[in-house]
């Protein structure tokens, strides 16, 4: 193995270990993954703007820092990809994944990016995301669609699928995403690396122009990295509330510590498709394997059902409106404070995102309202299962292996079973649950009690030393 293959397989805690030990210094963990970035980006498109200069220009700072004896923070030196919608940084491109925005630059460093650099973290660029993040797969007008390094024919997923490309090449050891509907955890599950959507409200989100809109009901940014270790130090680091986000709120949880926790005292309730998804027979095997896991940590795992009382076709018929509309709103707010014109300027925006936002238009307050009882439903069931379990655990997306241009219109709401606790707000992670015949990654939910972030990574730390994913990567 290469030192620079090396690098770029280290977690971001090993490699600041090794940075603040001198065994390496931040200009080479940095150069090491601009090589990786050369070597495999224009196969799998995951960057939309490389910061090589500027990522230089910081390595050099901590190093020198580190020779003045400077103090550090934990993650110095260590190189960070930015998902383009959200997460904004002074002074670099900022595209929302839109042609429309191909030259906008970010006048302001959002807060999490605040954190993470104060934290020692260095940008090495911003990765793709479909249009307003507004779907399950990763493809723009801006670059086009980013594929699985894992098998460059199929998706990456979405939103974030960018980042979880990123991670799973080698490109970055950490990043960033956001996550309305799956957007951290289906990239995650198409990529085979670690998403963690935390409770909504506990990592603030001051990166859009509207601090009130429908869509932050159901939104929150969180980390997307490749051990679950990274992901707890991650979340210590951008957890905490900020005054420019009126949703965020204080709570004290330890992160970190939760990743050596036991759960030999966990019950943990297992639903193969949540009631109502039409779970494939290769995804539903890679699952009931990895559940096993959480028996052999020491945990109680029984298999349960979900009674939430609706259809799939009732379910996306509640869920159609309130996510058009939010999707509607968002652009609306990009219209208004930026003065573009998505409708007008048609032949440089998606498809999907024009035709999300023709259907937004014959929603109306009834259809969204009846959203909402359906939305208050889902919330009671899940709260149910999690009133008798620690955790409720089911896959992340009910079919594996999606096709780099897949046209998933038809299903878009049955192959994702990520959205239902976005109207919930619980936190869920996707982890690396295992890989299909085909070689394409299957990715498995944990789902916790609200503001009990830390029973996720405990549990998700359990099934990562059970079920060890370091080798999707190779």
């Amino acid at each position: 193995m290469s030192s620079e293959t090396e690098l770029t397989r280290l977690s971001a805690t090993a490699l600041a270990a090794r940075i603040r030990n001198g065994d390496v210094t931040a200009t080479e963990a940095v150069e090491a993954h601009l090589e990786r970035i050369d070597e495999r980006d224009d196969e799998i498109n995951a960057f939309v703007t490389v910061c090589a200069e500027e990522a230089r220009d910081a390595a050099a700072k901590a190093d020198a820092a580190l020779e003045d004896g400077a103090d550090v923070g934990p993650l110095h030196g260590v190189p960070l990809a930015l998902k383009d919608l959200g997460a904004l940084k002074a002074g670099v491109r900022h595209t929302y994944g839109s042609a429309l925005f191909a030259d906008h630059v970010a006048d302001r460093t959002s807060a999490i990016v605040q954190r993470l650099e104060d934290a020692g973290a260095i940008v090495i660029g911003k990765t793709n995301t479909p249009e307003l993040g507004h779907k399950g797969t990763t493809d723009n007008e801006l670059i086009g669609a980013t594929a699985s390094p894992i098998d460059p024919d199929l998706n990456a997923g979405g939103s974030s699928g960018g980042s979880a490309a990123a991670l799973a090449a080698g490109m970055a050891p950490i990043a960033t995403g956001s996550d309305a509907g799956g957007s951290l955890r289906i990239p995650a599950a198409a990529c085979g690396v670690y998403g963690f959507k935390p409770t909504f409200g506990l990592v603030p989100d001051d990166g859009r122009p509207s601090a009130f809109g429908r869509e932050l009901q159901h939104t929150t940014k969180g980390p997307m990295t490749r051990t679950v270790a990274d992901a707890a130090l991650l979340l210590s680091i951008m957890a905490d509330p900020h005054p420019d986000d009126p949703n965020s709120v204080p709570v004290e949880i330890d992160y970190r510590g939760a990743v050596e926790r036991p759960i030999d005292d966990y019950r943990i309730a297992y639903s193969p498709d949540l009631d109502v998804f039409p779970v494939a027979d290769e995804v539903q095997t890679v699952v009931d394997e990895a559940v096993s896991a959480f028996a052999d940590a020491g945990a109680t795992v029984d298999e349960i059902g979900v009674d939430h009382g609706y259809s799939m076709a009732e379910l996306s018929e509640a869920a159609m409106p309130a996510y058009t509309t939010s999707v509607l709103e968002s652009a609306t707010v990009m219209e208004e404070a930026h003065g573009v014109d998505f409708r007008a300027r048609s032949d440089e925006v998606s498809d999907s995102l024009l035709a999300m936002l023709h259907v937004a238009d014959d929603h109306g307050p009834a259809d969204v309202a009846r959203s909402g009882i359906v939305r208050t439903g889902v919330y009671d069931a899940v709260q149910d299962v999690l009133a008798d379990y620690d955790l409720l655990v089911a896959p992340t997306l009910s079919q594996a292996d999606v096709s780099l241009h897949a046209d998933l219109e038809a299903e878009a709401w049955e192959w994702p079973m990520t959205w239902p606790f976005n109207w919930t707000g619980h936190p869920v992670a996707s982890a690396p649950a295992g890989l299909t015949e085909r070689g394409g990654p299957v990715g498995l939910q944990l789902v916790g009690r609200r503001f009990a972030d830390d029973d996720v990574l405990a549990a998700s730390a359990a099934l990562e030393r059970e079920r060890p994913w370091d080798g999707l990567y190779e």
